[in-house]
């Protein structure tokens, strides 16, 4: 077969979103494409121009999103000659969402990160009307997947003052594993625009069924008072704050706005945003809410004297009966995936907690009696930890080994938050002893090769240095597969992180002591204690832009995120030969904070956990590997997934 210039095909237009739908959207059901529409008239809403936006699903599975706001531009495009809403609905990365450096655009903080919304709507749409109403006119103009069906025409006048867009869409059922839209999950997001925009009026109409209607004139005080079931121990306290013009720290405008309550008992009300898009799975947001409430709480019952000896409040301790709605406004959040269900942004547990401490303090001071009780709520969580890992310490204590000299041990008495780092070579050892949290996070740096204990029997395990340290440090002894789970009873830590350099030696040590715990630990494993931490291979040094942008460091994972992120940047107006891209050979290149804010931080690092596989596959493939009378099946077997392991490495 030739290989040549014909063979390169070159997708134009909206023909990647139809080839890839799954790259630019969920294709388990068109909510996602609807959310796209929905979420510009809500941009609309953000910047004040749009007061009530209409839904509606029709009979024949199409859906209408209406709102009143200033209405797509009409006129032809400077650059694309081509009427401004074709552009709009036919151009990928392609809408006002980039004018993120003009203080007043509607979309500086937009949920839109990459300007592909509405155009893969448009795509994925077997056809697509857009109504627009502006400058004393009304048009219209139609798509049939992707592209344009019928050109823009005037349909008549209108009155001046009044503006608007209208859009119906009829997805593609081809591209989605069901063509049904669930209305439990669209009326979830159609509440939360109205929640977060207090004041806008939202409606869902189902047509041959019930319809529903939104608006909080009190916002999220409002939301969060009807959504608590317990009773609540103090009063409910909403605030927002916003960085302004001059902010050495954020751009002007960022911030947050929150409302947080305390209950005794009863289910817990917790919802978080950015940007006005819905982040389910939490993320380095709520991480800042958690940080600013445990140190305005601290500092409130370390003024007044609150604190029982010997008692010290945590995070969780704080956050144990709070239920809470945050909603972030931030320029270009870093989502897990474009459906953008979890924030993995770093600069987002600053943005939260500075803005959010101050407050929350003074109002503690100005509630005396209200603080009181949610402080001794906090202190009766901590309590309760800190017996529960008094327990455990007292069971573990008779009989234990002295532990390794080499062990950097945590503070910390309650096991189920202690962490112990598994850490290749002194030098990374070094720098994790200097940036871990000493309260809950151990270090024991492992010097070498670790033995491979395959073949090797329980009773002969300690004549081996290293491993003997690793099993002392745990605090439990080798255990059969088939062992009684009481045989973790006095382990002492909750997580056991392997972290080593990412290259070949590196994965070749996770594999030797990945052996030593399913050979000699497997419970340790079933449980779900193992863990692989992930550090990065590159850092991109991005320069600052304006007064907005500051200089930034972004880390990679590997070379696919890099290109990933630079990718990122261009579109963000960041010319590539622009960023400085550093390669780390290994851990002990990182320095203490790089290692903590990359690697070891629970806000911001990645974690993999270790997960037991069946026995009948496993044993079979890890003797294959690792013991020493098959190194003529190991051979075959590399010749054959050759390819694999490249990748792997």
């Amino acid at each position: 077969m030739s290989y040549n210039a014909e063979s390169i095909a070159v997708l134009k237009g909206l023909e990647p979103v139809r080839h890839r739908p799954g790259m630019y959207t969920r294709t388990d059901c068109p909510l996602h494409i609807v959310q796209e529409v929905i979420d510009n008239a809500a941009d609309e809403a953000l910047g004040g121009f749009c007061k009530r936006i209409a839904v509606t699903l029709h009979r024949d599975q199409s859906v209408t999103v209406q709102d009143d706001g200033r209405g797509i531009p009409v006129e032809m495009h400077p650059l694309e000659k081509v009427p401004t809403v074709e552009v709009v609905f036919t151009r990928l990365h392609a809408g006002g969402k980039f004018n993120k450096d003009e203080q007043n655009s509607a979309y500086r903080f937009s949920g839109g990160l990459h300007g592909v919304g509405v155009s893969v709507t448009n795509a994925l749409s077997t056809r697509l009307e857009v109504e627009v109403v502006r400058d004393g006119a009304r048009h219209l103009m139609a798509f049939a997947g992707g592209a344009v069906s019928e050109p823009l025409r005037r349909l008549g006048d209108a009155p001046k003052k009044t503006t608007g867009t209208r859009v119906r869409a009829w997805p593609d059922a081809v591209f989605f594993d069901s063509s049904l839209i669930p209305i439990p999950q669209l009326e979830r997001l159609l509440r939360s625009k109205a929640l977060l925009l207090p004041g806008l009026q939202v409606s869902l109409t189902v047509e041959d069924g019930p319809g529903s209607e939104w608006c909080f004139a009190n916002g999220m005080l409002q939301y969060l008072s009807e959504q608590i079931a317990g009773d609540l121990v103090a009063p409910v306290f909403s605030g927002e704050k916003y960085a302004g013009k001059g902010d050495e720290n954020f751009p002007a405008g960022s911030g947050a706005a929150w409302a947080i309550g305390w209950t005794a008992d009863g289910a817990l009300a917790r919802e978080s945003y950015v940007n006005l898009i819905p982040t389910p799975a939490g993320g380095t947001h709520e991480a800042g809410l958690r940080q600013a409430a445990l140190e305005a709480i601290r500092s409130f019952a370390e003024h007044h004297a609150l604190l029982p000896k010997g008692v010290k409040l945590a995070a969780e301790d704080v956050f144990s009966r709070a239920s809470f709605v945050l909603a972030v406004r931030m320029l270009d959040p870093s989502f897990q995936g474009q459906t953008k269900e979890r924030l993995n942004s770093r600069d987002a547990v600053a943005l939260v907690a500075r803005m959010m401490r101050d407050p929350l303090e003074l109002w503690l001071n100005e509630h005396a009696d209200a603080a009181k009780r949610i402080t001794e709520l906090a202190i009766r969580a901590a309590q309760a930890r800190t017996r529960a890992g008094q327990k455990v310490e007292k069971r573990k204590q008779s009989g234990v080994a002295i532990l390794p000299g080499k062990l950097s041990d945590c503070q910390s008495e309650d096991t189920s938050r202690n962490e112990i780092f598994l850490v290749e070579g002194d030098s990374a050892g070094g720098s994790a002893k200097s940036g871990r949290d000493k309260e809950r996070q151990a270090i024991l740096p492992l010097r070498g090769k670790v033995l491979n204990t395959w073949e090797v029997d329980a009773g002969s395990l300690f004549a081996n240095r290293e491993v003997h340290d690793i099993a002392v440090a745990l605090g439990i002894d080798p255990h059969p597969a088939n062992a009684p789970d009481t045989v973790l009873t006095n382990l002492r830590y909750g997580k056991v992180v392997i972290m080593t350099d990412a290259d070949v030696d590196g994965s070749h040590i996770r594999v030797l002591l990945c052996t030593l715990f399913y050979r000699h630990f497997p419970k340790l494993i079933a449980a779900g204690h193992l863990y692989f931490a992930q550090p990065p291979l590159y850092r991109l040094d991005v320069p600052g832009h304006g007064k907005t942008r500051p200089p930034r460091k972004i880390y990679a994972l590997d070379g696919a995120e890099m290109e990933a992120q630079i990718d990122r940047l261009r579109l963000e107006g960041v010319k590539p030969e622009a960023v400085s891209i550093s390669r780390f050979k290994g851990l002990g290149e990182m320095n203490s904070e790089q290692l903590w804010e990359t690697t070891m931080a629970p806000d911001t690092r990645r974690l993999m956990r270790v997960r037991m596989p069946g026995a009948e596959t496993a044993k079979p493939v890890m003797n294959m590997l690792m013991a020493k009378g098959e190194s003529a099946g190991r051979r075959a077997w590399m010749e054959e997934n050759g390819a694999l392991i490249g990748a792997e490495i």
